[in-house]
């Protein structure tokens, strides 16, 4: 399952920065104490940066993520349901005010039809009125930053090796992470590789088929909001209305 390994350390690779720009994002266009449902929330951070302002449930496909996530709730005395579930597949959860999906996640989603899925699904959970807030990663960042991509971690007792290659179809990528784990049973490091598959595609591919799903006043923006998109933007963050 994707994240595996990468759960162990994705919170220490994490720039801390980042969660409390996407809590204010959200905070500046959605209401307090909205019912929020945060998909894909990995490890929690940025849905225990929401848990005093809205009532937030956290769900990831991962279940090491939640693992964590549940941990680092209980650490910070907010109490968070975490649940375990894939974007394509709320059904068993209930209507929110405001879903939320970021850190790019939606880009692991495999082609157009699965994107309709996942926002007809969010369509689906919202109340009238109410708000979905997401993020992916530009043309740019796809096409002209991760080709080439390396970057090496080490810890104590661990390390992390990452490598980005173009992949199949047009403005995707492979990530290639390797993890080296010490095991004192043995006295040496167990090797174990995650191979991610992420896509993007146009601005306008993705506010058409918000549209199509039934999604109005779509906005997009660049820098969590603050700008307009440029050509050189990392990540492009989507607003659409139920």
């Amino acid at each position: 399952m994707i994240y595996n390994s990468f759960a162990e350390v994705y919170s220490e690779l994490m720039d801390d920065s980042l969660y409390q720009k996407w809590a204010d994002y959200v905070k500046s266009r959605t209401k307090p104490n909205s019912k929020l449902l945060d998909v894909a929330c990995g490890t929690g951070d940025l849905t225990i940066l929401l848990a005093n302002d809205y009532q937030v449930t956290g769900t990831d496909l991962s279940e090491e993520m939640l693992n964590i996530a549940d941990r680092k709730a209980k650490k910070a005395e907010v109490k968070i349901p975490f649940e375990v579930s894939n974007m394509m597949d709320l059904y068993d959860f209930g209507q929110y005010d405001v879903i939320t999906c970021f850190d790019d996640s939606i880009c692991y989603l495999a082609d157009e039809d699965e994107l309709y899925i996942a926002f007809k699904q969010a369509f689906d959970h919202l109340n009238k009125g109410g708000k979905y807030l997401f993020d992916a990663h530009s043309l740019y960042q796809m096409d002209e930053v991760f080709p080439g991509y390396m970057f090496n971690h080490k810890a104590e007792d661990s390390a992390f090796m990452w490598s980005s290659f173009e992949g199949e179809y047009p403005h995707s990528i492979e990530h290639e992470l390797t993890f080296f784990n010490y095991d004192d049973k043995f006295d040496g490091y167990k090797v174990n590789t995650e191979i991610h598959h992420e896509r993007t595609y146009p601005v306008d591919v993705y506010q058409q088929i918000l549209k199509d799903v039934g999604f109005k006043n779509i906005q997009v923006t660049a820098d969590f909001g603050e700008n307009s998109i440029q050509p050189d933007s990392n990540r492009w963050f989507f607003e659409s209305e139920k």
